[in-house]
């Protein structure tokens, strides 16, 4: 019902949303016989649907590659995140990690609902990986081992300066961003980005998931874990807690917006990494989730929700993203859209204001230099004419179509 309600509101948002369930379903029906690979695809599909979908257009070698990268980095993060695990059982394992994924037997019951599932048949994935070629292999134990090792350093550090932060994010983000490039470097598709790159690509998404889930992981129970840099928040409150009290709205965002700000820092070394890919497949599976990030910073931006409740892009709009994502014409043309929704948000009077519209307006100027803004549709502005009739005509019709496809619908 409340997708039905979003596209009446959006009705824009009905083909390309038509177009996503379509796809998912084609991509839900690509799983391999095999049983270890149908385990990481179908776990792939459970775990994180939208990655699935995009992953879906890359070639056979290189997308079984990531879907393997993925999951183990996913197993690695759920050893992480599961705050049951006492520090003195949890290290050793995170620094070992990079050796688990040789040994077919090996796995650890840790974490909840799909992640349980993927860590009690992790042996599954160990297959899987040992089947991928050696340049492939080579980049996921380098990757997964450097970031066992950068976790395991933070369990016991707190995030205090934005260094630390960016070097946290940088173990579990930014160095995902080195093991793709490795990887579409070893299929033979791409030239190897620069680290910088490579790293900001991470880091731009990691920021973004760590500004959206404020809520979420202070509220994490048995006990919360927190990557909001001491540096930033500190000028705000004095517990980081208090900013989901109604009492410190006003300070809490100002702090988020202080983190939004940190976080539009990478925008530019995105656009730049993007641009050099040559691979269509490749591209799409990149600039994606980096609209997806743009999108949700500027709905996040000056808005107390964060700290009531979830904040996300609506589902009608991710469509469109996916949708329309095929050239660097579109993801100059997003990133303009989105910079300027975000940059329409900002008061003066915020303490960081300044240096907010400062960073947009590189990355408006960025897009801009391009030549290339007038050659997308726009993801925020649209046309506000009365499509709803329209709308109800194309369910009206669907309808039918799918009680044609009913063995019970009466024939003639």
């Amino acid at each position: 019902m409340g997708t039905l309600k979003a596209v009446l509101r959006h009705p824009d948002d009905f083909y390309p949303l038509l177009k996503l369930k379509m796809a998912m379903k084609h991509a839900e029906k690509q799983i391999p016989p095999e049983p270890h690979w149908g385990f990481c695809y179908t776990m792939l599909h459970k775990v994180s649907r939208s990655f699935a979908l995009v992953i879906q257009q890359l070639g056979p070698d290189l997308r079984n590659a990531v879907c393997i990268f993925y999951l183990v980095l996913r197993a690695l993060d759920t050893v992480e995140d599961d705050t049951s695990i006492e520090t003195d059982v949890k290290v050793p394992i995170l620094i070992a990690f990079h050796r688990h994924i040789y040994d077919r037997d090996w796995h650890f019951p840790c974490g909840t609902k799909d992640y349980k599932v993927l860590m009690d048949q992790f042996d599954h994935v160990s297959t899987a990986f040992l089947e991928l070629g050696k340049g492939f292999q080579e980049a996921i134990e380098d990757i997964t081992k450097r970031m066992g090792a950068g976790m395991a350093k933070f369990i016991c550090k707190e995030v205090v300066t934005v260094d630390d932060y960016d070097e946290y994010c940088h173990y579990v983000a930014g160095l995902v961003g080195l093991g793709l490039s490795k990887l579409f470097h070893a299929s033979g598709s791409e030239d190897l980005a620069p680290d910088s790159l490579s790293n900001s690509m991470g880091l731009f998404l990691q920021k973004t998931n760590i500004i959206r889930d404020y809520l979420e992981d202070i509220n994490e129970i048995p006990k919360s874990r927190m990557f909001w840099p001491r540096e930033i928040w500190g000028k705000y409150v004095n517990k980081l807690e208090d900013m989901k009290y109604e009492d410190n709205s006003v300070k809490a965002v100002q702090c988020l917006n202080d983190m939004v700000t940190n976080a539009l820092i990478h925008v530019e070394d995105c656009l730049k990494y993007m641009s050099a890919l040559r691979d269509p497949a490749i591209y799409r599976f990149c600039a994606i989730p980096q609209i997806m990030a743009i999108g949700t910073l500027a709905l996040c931006y000056n808005n107390i929700e964060v700290f009531r409740g979830v904040v996300k892009m609506r589902r009608g709009l991710t469509a469109k993203v996916i949708d329309r994502t095929n050239t660097m014409a579109d993801v100059y043309g997003a990133f303009f859209d989105f910079s300027s929704l975000l940059k329409s948000k900002v008061d003066r009077n915020d303490p960081n204001a300044m240096e907010t519209l400062s960073r947009v307006e590189r990355i408006q100027k960025t897009c801009m230099h391009s030549g290339v803004l007038n050659k997308r549709k726009s993801y925020v502005t649209r046309n506000e004419h009365n499509y709803t009739l329209l709308v109800v005509m194309l369910f009206v019709i669907l309808a039918i179509i799918l009680a044609n496809h009913n063995p019970n619908w009466p024939s003639k």
